[in-house]
């Protein structure tokens, strides 16, 4: 499983947080596991996307682009860094 981490920081007012069109154009990508945003107390928030392997992440990368230059200009976001990781470990208690 292979990671997109990217960093925003939000505007004045904007917390960051996705709406769920958003959210359901991330999921609608194939290959797509999941997603995650987290608001950090120092105005930086990320958004992490699990993807089954390293050519779905690939596949996805023009797409994600978009739709994260979109959505941060909608939402009044800077985008700081995006990076790619592999996953070593993935374990949630439920």
């Amino acid at each position: 499983m292979f990671a997109r981490v990217s960093t925003y920081r939000p505007g004045p007012g904007s917390t960051g947080a996705p709406t769920a069109a958003t959210v359901e154009q991330v999921l609608e990508m194939p290959g797509c596991r999941g997603i995650y945003y987290l608001l950090g107390k120092d105005s930086k928030s990320l958004s992490i996307t699990l993807w089954d392997d390293e050519d779905a992440l690939s596949a996805s990368q023009k797409a994600a682009a978009r739709l994260r230059t979109e959505t941060s200009a909608a939402q009044d976001m800077q985008i700081l860094d995006v990076e790619a990781f592999e996953v070593l470990t993935a374990d949630v208690r439920h």
